[in-house]
């Protein structure tokens, strides 16, 4: 397996992050999570792995959505 740049392990990171977040979230709203979350993923596909910028972008947005989303107050996600 090639191995991964920093910001491909941020990515990922991030990923992972999401997805033990919403394990702490209701159950009847999880679904709700995990389907928000994989539709952001992958709205992103396109981005181009030498497009930099971006990336550090979207993973700033990121993790403020996480942090948003990852509040007790959040309990579910339309």
């Amino acid at each position: 397996m090639a191995k991964l740049s920093g910001l491909q392990r941020e990515v990922l990171s991030l990923y992972r992050q999401c997805f033990r977040e919403i394990r702490k979230k209701p159950i009847e709203s999880r679904n709700n999570f995990k389907n928000y979350a994989r539709a952001e993923f992958q709205k992103h596909l396109s981005v181009s792995k030498k497009d930099f910028s971006t990336i550090e972008y979207l993973l700033r947005k990121g993790q403020r959505q996480l942090e948003m989303y990852a509040s007790p107050g959040t309990r579910n996600i339309r």
